[in-house]
């Protein structure tokens, strides 16, 4: 059987911030972590154990202080500077002065792609973000959830091979995060891509993912790695199975023995 390659390869990854007349403060020890293409891993953990700094290691928006991160084969710097992968934030970041399809165009413009290709590929995100009727719409005039949608056809608008979300749902209601929780599998489903998503909810991570990472207290290290096995396509039921809850309830206590993680 061919073994599926990494997307995203972590080997020893430490980093460390320094603060002048400060003592250094080391957010990620020892990171080693293989993300397959094609899989959906969660990023778990307490306030402050680094889980946004991994993301942003991935993303190069920050430089590991050693150790090797190889993302799509590459660099980070050569997989951003090739476009790999596209970012959604928790807070949408949508331009209020451009209209829906208009920010969903913006990294095509930035990438130089013809406008009728832009208008081609923002019309076919939108459609798979169902939200092909609000293209004249502007911002400020949907919700939060469906401005979220509208980040996430962003984000995929140049079809990247990675797709990384920090905390995406965390600003949402419930019912609008669990509706978001569905929306999103589907989208991956229908996308294949490769998704690294941040959140603080043991039960998001458990139904979204096929993995999930649970990451101790600053120093942020990975203390476990485990499969998800319920099937997909998930859908509201999913969270009614008894083992949605043995999944629930072994990942807290995951993240409890993560707190006493022996250094």
């Amino acid at each position: 059987m061919t073994e599926i390659p990494a997307v995203i390869r972590a080997e020893g990854v430490n980093k460390v911030f320094t603060v002048k007349n400060a003592d250094p403060v080391i957010a990620l020890k020892d990171i080693h972590l293989d993300v397959k293409r094609g899989e959906f891993v969660s990023l778990i953990g307490p306030s402050g154990c680094g889980k946004s700094t991994l993301l942003r290691l991935i993303a190069d928006l920050l430089q590991p202080t050693s150790g090797e991160m190889v993302i799509n084969g590459k660099t980070p710097v050569q997989a951003r500077l090739d476009r790999d992968y596209g970012m959604v934030f928790q807070a949408a970041t949508l331009y209020d002065w451009r209209n829906v399809g208009k920010n969903v165009q913006l990294p095509l413009e930035i990438m130089g792609i013809d406008k009728a290709e832009r208008e081609k590929r923002a019309a076919e995100m939108l459609e798979l973000v169902e939200l092909g009727k609000f293209a004249k719409h502007y911002p400020w005039q949907l919700s939060g959830g469906m401005q979220q949608r509208v980040a996430i056809a962003r984000a995929l608008a140049f079809q990247p091979a990675l797709l990384l979300m920090d905390e995406p749902f965390g600003a949402l209601d419930e019912f609008t995060r669990e509706r978001m929780n569905l929306e999103l599998l589907r989208i991956w489903h229908a996308t294949q891509t490769t998704v690294v998503f941040v959140t603080h909810s043991i039960a998001e991570a458990v139904f979204l993912s096929s993995r999930v990472v649970v990451m101790s207290p600053r120093p942020g290290r990975i203390t476990a790695v485990l499969d998800v096995d319920l099937p997909y396509p998930r859908n509201f039921e999913t969270r009614e199975l008894p083992r949605y809850f043995e999944l629930v309830t072994h990942v807290r206590e995951l993240l409890r023995d993560a707190h006493t993680f022996d250094e």
